[in-house]
């Protein structure tokens, strides 16, 4: 009967390298997008898969935990159902490093959102409004939003102008 104990070896071997972290871990891993890219993340990052940026198709993006909610906004008259990954989630996917975010949107519209906000408050990078893909000409393909109705300390300007609609990029400082 052969011996297990080459196998126990091995395996206790690689869950040793593991716990010191010498080994890279699949949840350090950040895919290349395979399709078109609707968000570039640089700065301050610990993960990237494209020349020191860290890059993600809608895919790659639907791909992290999603989240749902419904609040009214200054823009709407209704309120709306917003869904999408907590920004949080997609600053953990790149291991954020910095203390505060730069958003750039597609027409060059730029704000500054404290890092601490994504951690506070459920900020959402929203690719849905009311179960269907946000077009450019309507706030997408992504658009940053606080759920306004949960706090009301959000419903301010300060938080309004960070919402950023039709962002292309993030920059960790």
């Amino acid at each position: 009967m052969p011996t297990r104990r080459p196998v126990l070896h091995a395996l206790w071997s690689t869950l040793a390298l593991a716990w010191a972290g010498l080994l890279p871990s699949a949840a350090w891993a950040l895919d290349a997008p395979k399709g078109k890219v609707v968000l570039t993340v640089s700065g301050k990052l610990g993960a990237s898969n494209r020349a020191g940026k860290a890059v993600f198709d809608m895919a790659m993006l639907e791909a992290l935990p999603q989240k749902t909610f419904t609040t009214m906004t200054p823009w709407e008259k209704t309120p709306v159902k917003f869904s999408g990954p907590l920004l949080r989630d997609v600053l953990a996917a790149v291991k954020a490093q910095g203390s505060t975010l730069k958003a750039v949107a597609l027409n060059d519209y730029k704000i500054t959102i404290p890092l601490e906000d994504t951690t506070k408050f459920d900020l959402m990078l929203a690719h849905r409004m009311n179960d269907k893909p946000i077009p450019v000409r309507t706030k997408g393909p992504l658009f940053v939003v606080y759920p306004f109705d949960s706090n009301p300390t959000l419903q301010n300007t300060v938080y309004y102008e960070r919402s950023i609609w039709q962002l292309g990029g993030l920059e960790i400082d």
